[in-house]
């Protein structure tokens, strides 16, 4: 059975576009399965520069380590693949570009049967200010390897959205 991939749609980024901007919000991104995918959205809008910082893409544990001080210990035993990566990976962001939200993703794009891994999946993670990080997983299952990541993408700005959004209504 397939997945039925749901993109992320221009009234979303619009929105989450205007609720960054009213919110003075300073955002940084780290990703591994969406490939630059977060940080090309967040920055396709004219005025995106004050609220987006910064991002990087780290596919390699000692990347994720050394940048985003994940564990390597545990991204080892994960293949950097789990809620803690996520958060992890979000709170480096964040910390490394000086913002005060961070947004991560980290999973597979396709199958990986040598590692156990039977379908797809994923994990995205907003850290916001002090608070814990919001993670959430994304399945894949039937999904090839490119509508996975744009699943990913959209799950990782849909959990923005909603912190924006739920930040807005403390203000």
């Amino acid at each position: 059975m397939q997945t039925a991939p749901t993109p992320w749609t221009e009234p979303e980024s619009r929105a989450l576009h205007e609720r960054l901007l009213a919110l003075g919000a300073r955002v940084a991104a780290a990703e591994s399965i969406t490939g630059g995918r977060v940080q090309t959205e967040l920055t396709r809008r004219s005025g995106a520069s004050a609220y987006f910082v910064g991002g990087l893409t780290a596919y390699a544990i000692a990347a994720k380590a050394r940048l985003l001080g994940v564990d390597a210990a545990h991204a080892e035993e994960v293949n950097a693949v789990s809620e803690r990566v996520a958060a992890e990976m979000a709170r480096g962001a964040a910390r490394l570009f000086g913002a005060s939200i961070g947004v991560a993703t980290t999973g597979y794009a396709e199958p990986d049967p040598a590692r156990g891994v039977p379908e797809s999946f994923a994990w995205v993670a907003v850290a916001w200010g002090e608070e814990p990080p919001r993670v959430e997983r994304v399945e894949g299952a039937g999904l090839g390897r490119e509508a996975m990541q744009a699943q990913v993408a959209a799950a990782a700005l849909r959990l923005l959205a909603r912190r924006a959004a739920d930040a807005a209504l403390r203000c």
